[in-house]
Order: C-alpha cells, then sequence, then structure tokens
C-alpha cells in the first residue's frame, strides 16, 4: 500500500465563519485495456472525503478518515476497488469537507489559528496489477478536474450549507464531460506521520421518526423523543430556490421554544444549524461532512403543506461499536440509568470519546479517563482507545506534558489539563489490558507513560504534594470548578494512582528499571500524602467531604487496616447530607467504596432518589440521555448528552450483578461478588470476556435467592457472598462454577 504524500487542492481558499468557499468535487477518468489482477486504492482526503469509484460511493462509513491534528497525523484509509472497475473508462471521485483542517466553528479552542488550517485537500494512491504482473499507478496530480459541489460550506461543529440547484448528476461516473472544470493544484504536504486508520469507522445505526411535531412560530417543532447523535433527512417536494432551515436542540425552554443558550458560541446564527435550497420536485437531503446533538429540531421554511411526519427522519450515527456487556434489574429506575449510560457513551463516541455531540466534540482526557472502565464493560471500544492514543502520544509535549484535548492545535496546555485528565495516557491502556489482554496497547505507550512520569517527578512540590490542574469537576449545584475536595488533594492522589498503575503496566512488560521507578515515585508521593492529606485519628481527609474520603479509600490513601473505619466516616457524612456531592473524580470513586464495606443500599439509594441531586432526579426530570451538571435550573446545564457520569454502569455490573472480572491484574480470572441490594427484587449482568461470556442473575425466591452462574471454563475465581449470606451447604466462599445455586440467609443454617 502507497501513502501517498502529493497533495491537491481545488484551490487555496477556504471557508471562514463569514466567507464561504464551496467544498470541492475532484475526479480523475483513466481507461483500462483490460481489468486488472489486483486494485487497491489508498486515500487521504483532508478534513474529511467521499469517496465515488465509477459513480458509486464506497467511503468506508461517515466523516472519513478519521477526525485528528494532521499536523500529527496524516489518516489514510485503504480499499480493494476491483469490483468497481471495468474495461473502459473509469473515474474516481472525490468530494472534500473542511473537516479539521478547516473549522472556524471552533475557534473557541483555537481550531481557527491552527497552524495547519488550510483549503480541503486530497492524496490518493490506485495502484493495480495485471495478470501478467505489470504494475501501474495513477496518484492525486494536476490532471484531476475539480468544480464546485453543492456543498456551499460544511463546518464540523456549526453544520452544513446545502445548495440543490448546485447539483452536477453524473460528476462522478464514466461519460461525464469534465472539459470545463479547472484542473487541481499541487499543495504542500502537511506534517504529520502517514498512518492507515484502524478505528472503527462512524455508520448510521438506526432510524427515528418524530414522536410528535406541531407548528410554532415562523416553523415547525419536531420531538424526536430521546436525545441522541446524528442528523436528520429532509424529504420534501419543492420548487427551485426555496430555502429551508434545520436548527437542532437538546431541550425545550419554559415557553416551549427550542434552547440554543447552551450551544456557547452562536455568534453567527450558523451552531447546529443546516441550511437548504431546494431543486424542483421530490427530493432529499442529508449532510455529508458534520453531525448533531439533538432531540428537537426546528425546522423554518417549510409550507404548511410539506410539514408532515415523514418530513423529518433521525439518521442516528456514531463509531460502529460492538456490545459487550450489559445490565438489567427489578429498579426500572436503574434501567433507564444503563439506557442513558449506554446511549450517552455512543452519542459521545465518534472515533474516540467526546465531550458532547451539539457544542464541543472535543475529545476530552479527562472524561475519557473516567469512564474507560465502564465504556470497557459495555462496548468494544478497544480499537478505537488504541487509535487515539496513537494521537495522544503525538499531542504529548517535549516536557512529558498533555493537552487536554485530543486532538488539538495547540490549545489545551495551560488549562484544562492536569493528573485528572492527563492519567487518560496511562488508565486507556491499563483498563484496556485489564479488560481484553492484549499487551500490544501496553507496549505502544509505555515510553509515553515514562514520558509523564517525569514529568509528574518535576511537578512535586517542596511539601510533596502535587497542584497543577482540575479537579473535582462539575460538582452539584456549584461552578464546575467549584469544588469541595482541595486541588492538591485529588491531583496527588490520581498522581499516586497513575504511577502505580505505571509500575504495573513495566512489569508485565518485564521493564524492571522503569517499573521501580514508578513503584518509587509512588512511594515518595504517597509517604507526602499520608503526612500531610489524612488524619489518622480522625480517619478524614483534607477537604473532610465525600470526594476526598472516597477517593482516599478507593485510591489506598488509607492503609487496609483503616479503610472500614474511613468508610464509616464516609457513611457519617452522606447521613449528615444525605445526598451526591461528588464531583466526577469523587463520583467514580463513592459507589465503589461504599459497595466494598457493606453500604451497596447506600450507594443505591444516592444514585436512584429522585430528588436533587442524585441520577434519579434527572429520570424524574424526563432525562434520555446523561447531563453534564446536576442543576435545578436547566439553563445553566451545558450538555444534557454526556458520558463523564456514566460509571455507574461499572458499578451496576460489578457490584449488583458482581461481575468483577480479572480482579488481580493477572489474567483469566473473574470473581463473583453479588450484592442483594434490598430495593432489587433480581439483577442481571453480563460482559463478553476475551475466554467467553461471564453472565450472573440474582432473584429473590421467599426468603432464598436464587443465583445463576454462567462463565467459560477457562476462568479461575471464586463465588463469595455479601455478609450474611451462604450457600445451601453452609460456606459463604466456593470455586467459580457455572451453576445454580440457592442462597440464604446465615440465620437459616442455624
Amino acid at each position: 500500500m502507497n501513502f501517498s504524500l502529493q497533495f491537491i487542492a481545488a484551490s487555496r481558499e477556504f471557508s471562514t465563519l463569514t466567507d464561504y468557499v464551496p467544498a470541492p468535487y475532484l475526479r480523475k477518468s483513466f481507461s483500462l485495456e483490460a481489468l486488472p489482477k489486483k486494485a487497491e486504492l489508498t486515500i487521504c482526503g483532508l478534513g474529511f472525503y467521499e469517496l465515488f469509484v465509477n459513480g458509486k460511493r464506497i467511503t468506508k462509513g461517515l466523516l472519513a478518515p478519521y477526525i485528528s491534528n494532521p499536523d500529527h497525523i496524516l489518516y489514510y484509509d485503504n480499499y480493494d476497488v476491483l469490483e468497481h472497475l471495468t474495461a473502459g473508462e473509469n473515474v474516481i471521485g472525490v468530494l472534500l469537507g473542511n473537516g479539521f483542517l478547516n473549522n472556524p466553528g471552533g475557534y473557541v479552542w483555537d481550531f481557527d489559528d491552527s497552524r495547519f488550517r488550510s483549503a480541503p485537500q486530497l492524496a490518493v494512491s490506485l495502484d493495480m496489477e495485471t495478470v501478467d504482473g505489470e504494475k501501474q499507478r495513477i496518484e492525486a496530480d494536476e490532471s484531476f478536474k475539480t468544480a464546485a459541489s453543492p456543498i456551499w460550506n460544511d463546518d464540523y461543529r456549526n453544520g452544513e450549507y446545502y445548495d440543490a440547484r448546485k447539483e452536477i448528476p453524473g460528476w462522478a461516473a464514466p461519460g461525464f464531460d469534465d472539459s470545463a472544470w479547472q484542473n487541481a493544484i499541487r499543495v504542500p504536504t502537511l506534517r504529520g506521520e502517514a498512518r492507515l486508520c484502524a478505528a472503527d469507522p462512524l455508520r448510521i445505526q438506526t432510524e427515528m421518526q418524530p414522536v410528535s411535531f406541531k407548528p410554532l412560530g415562523e416553523g415547525y417543532l419536531y420531538d424526536f423523543g430521546v436525545n441522541f447523535t446524528g442528523f436528520c433527512r429532509l424529504s420534501v417536494n419543492a420548487k427551485a430556490g426555496q430555502e429551508i432551515s434545520v436548527y437542532y436542540g437538546e431541550h425545550l425552554l419554559p415557553d416551549g421554544t427550542m434552547n440554543r443558550r447552551n450551544l456557547g458560541f452562536d455568534e453567527n446564527d450558523y451552531v447546529q444549524k443546516d441550511i437548504y435550497i431546494c431543486k424542483d420536485g421530490a427530493q432529499e437531503y442529508t449532510p455529508s461532512f458534520t453531525y448533531h446533538g439533538f432531540q428537537y429540531v426546528y425546522i423554518k421554511g417549510l409550507l404548511p403543506e410539506q410539514a408532515t411526519a415523514a418530513a423529518l427522519t433521525y439518521l442516528v450515527f456514531h463509531s460502529d461499536l460492538a456490545v459487550c456487556g450489559g445490565f438489567t434489574c427489578s429498579d426500572e429506575t436503574v434501567n433507564k440509568l444503563q439506557e442513558l449510560t449506554r446511549r450517552s457513551d455512543l452519542s459521545n463516541f465518534f472515533y474516540f470519546p467526546t465531550d458532547c455531540p451539539h457544542r464541543e466534540k472535543n475529545g476530552w482526557t479527562g472524561d475519557a479517563a473516567v469512564s474507560a472502565e465502564h465504556m470497557l464493560l459495555n462496548l468494544k471500544t478497544e480499537n478505537s482507545y488504541r487509535e487515539w492514543l496513537h494521537n495522544i502520544r503525538k499531542a504529548q509535549a517535549e516536557d512529558g506534558s498533555l493537552p487536554g484535548i485530543v486532538p488539538t492545535g495547540d490549545w489545551g496546555y495551560h488549562w484544562g489539563n492536569g493528573p485528572a485528565w492527563d492519567c487518560v495516557l496511562t488508565f486507556l491502556p491499563y483498563y484496556t489490558y485489564i479488560y481484553r489482554g492484549d499487551k500490544t496497547i501496553l507496549e505502544e505507550n509505555a515510553m509515553s507513560i515514562l514520558r509523564y512520569l517525569t514529568y509528574i517527578d518535576s511537578k512535586i512540590r517542596e511539601d510533596g504534594l502535587l497542584a497543577y490542574g482540575l479537579g473535582d469537576w462539575c460538582p452539584p449545584a456549584r461552578g464546575a470548578d467549584h469544588y469541595k475536595s482541595p486541588i492538591e488533594f485529588t491531583d496527588t492522589v490520581i498522581c499516586m494512582d497513575i504511577c502505580s498503575k505505571a509500575a504495573y503496566i513495566f512489569g508485565e512488560l518485564g521493564q524492571t528499571l522503569q517499573r521501580d521507578f514508578a513503584q518509587g515515585l509512588h512511594d515518595k508521593i504517597f509517604a507526602a500524602a499520608r503526612r500531610r492529606l489524612i488524619n489518622t485519628n480522625t480517619m478524614t481527609a483534607r477537604g473532610n467531604c465525600q470526594t476526598s474520603q472516597a477517593m482516599a479509600i478507593y485510591h489506598n490513601l488509607f492503609l487496609s487496616a483503616e479503610k472500614p473505619q474511613a468508610a464509616r466516616v464516609l457513611a457519617q457524612m452522606i447521613e449528615e447530607y444525605p445526598y451526591m456531592d461528588v464531583g466526577i473524580l469523587g463520583a467514580r470513586a463513592i459507589f465503589h467504596v461504599l459497595s466494598e464495606f457493606g453500604y451497596t443500599d447506600l450507594a443505591l439509594k444516592l444514585i436512584t432518589q429522585p430528588v436533587f441531586p442524585s441520577y434519579g432526579w434527572w429520570i424524574a426530570e424526563g432525562a434520555t440521555s446523561l447531563w453534564e451538571d446536576f442543576h435545578t435550573d436547566r439553563a445553566k446545564i451545558n450538555s444534557h448528552n454526556h458520558h463523564f457520569w456514566g460509571d455507574i454502569s461499572h458499578w451496576f455490573i460489578r457490584h449488583l450483578a458482581g461481575i468483577h472480572y480479572n480482579p488481580q491484574g493477572s489474567g483469566n480470572e473473574v470473581d463473583i461478588r453479588p450484592q442483594f441490594a434490598e430495593a432489587l427484587d433480581f439483577a442481571e449482568g453480563c460482559y463478553q470476556a476475551p475466554a467467553g461470556e461471564i453472565r450472573v442473575r440474582w432473584e429473590r425466591e421467599g426468603e432464598k435467592i436464587k443465583l445463576t452462574v454462567k462463565a467459560p471454563l477457562r476462568l479461575d475465581g471464586v463465588m463469595h457472598l455479601p455478609q450474611g449470606y451462604v450457600f445451601e451447604d453452609g460456606v459463604a466462599v466456593k470455586e467459580l462454577e457455572s451453576e445454580e445455586f440457592t442462597v440464604v440467609k446465615e440465620w437459616a443454617q442455624a
């Protein structure tokens, strides 16, 4: 395969927020005397491309090839095109969109000022071999012809402007006369490493019809029932020149109009908005180079007879990720939260985890870190994680530091990062290895992890602590950065965890010197943290809050012998204030800690109670995806579709169902430790491990509980019942078996 570095463009002009340059068509006609034996095409379309061979669209998915900084990585896709070729005339056709190469809508994060910003570009190599072994190559050059497409403007964040009157039928097919088209121009190659994209492609997954629509003001409001991601297919019978504007939004204001205030940047009324200019007759339109996050659509420009349920269809798309786990139980609030978590995970997975589909679409590193374990338990994310980590490593600065978003133009190195965000470099490889068992991801990232450890070492203060980043983000009813747990506490404890996981990674790779360095750094930070961040007389952590207390237990700042008392202190804190009072870092720890020390019923109540602030309150408020914030004023909620609160799904599977996969990090092992929460009549969880499916179900049968365990023969482990319960034979711990068991209260055996 040839990663051609010959790039061409239609022109050097590119769109701005106010002045538009159409997305270009590019085509190359060539003749074959006979069909070749082999034919492969390798393409890099910057920013996005649509590929046609002899008029047929063969693009792998949407927004191809990837979303990246092209100064870091130039992504290519490879196609076997033999079946699409014919003897005689053949045509390669490409439609180019701006993508990340030119993203003025991302000006909030300085993407409008990126050094790589330019007009869309194309590199392509068609390599053929005849039956006689003769080889032929066609590369992008000035012989490619170009013309403006009907896409008058496209922006990854803002939307698309399409004028159907400017369509050119047959432009990518043989027999088309392109003599009036201009020749392409050669442009300099960007600096990125040429690389084949191995991430899961973006594909349309389902179609949804509106649950209702009604006239509103100058247009019509469509409600699709759930907040998801994609765009709408517009179907209309119209006359040429009719202009239709499609606005996308997450929720409604009290007056029933669609809220667009939470977009954060809407200076030109062109965010989450597609514009379509009609041609004559029946027609359909879907955008090519953008996507939106929405439940509601407000459409202007439709005539009354055109405003039907069939006028708009929701095309849901995201990374094409297979499902590998799940959870269900007798509590419908919990089931809804599992559903919402899955929807938010998928809504925010576009090659890599993003932070919200309606607004930012950024790869926030901290968001991905806190979600890594629950995503791996639910979805096959490992290929996409590995690919994104290539981008994270490319974004790492010489001193070892990382930006808060990847990809970045150059934004996020001085704000938006810190240990709780940078830990993604260590956590993603660690958790992916734990759950999938492929050591490759450790090998690829070990050197960059070591570089980051040296950066941590350089940031240690004189008191032995660390404080250089964002903290317990988005605590309820406060500003996102108004956290109770001090920054030196969360940063220091997470740096301990980074070092501990890094030592494990180096140990698995047999890199003893690196392992010893990581462990030594951990021990140095741990000693300072023990001196300065906890009080062993009261068993409290600095900050005297739910987050500090839970994280100190979860991340082993308290010793094993101290943890039960520290957990009682946490339970007392919750008794005094019986609600969640944690940001995303505390939420990642608190429920697991409560379950580990016998407070599962309390954890479940915190999650499901329908009063503010709780996940159950979201359900009571009608949420169909996880929100970014806990605020009683909906106008203060930045996003109604976020994944970083989704670790509850991990808690459901791990503690309510009891699937503790690879608990010692030693390989093929699973411990089954179900928690029989009093509020539940049954619970069932599953996980598709590399060795096979693990499934656990328990249900109450009067005073007894029927426990059903299914696990592959190749897995070792134990079944461990919670305190107060035993199997019928009187024991509480058994070797792992795939079988049905009867569980009784311990007193029933007396």
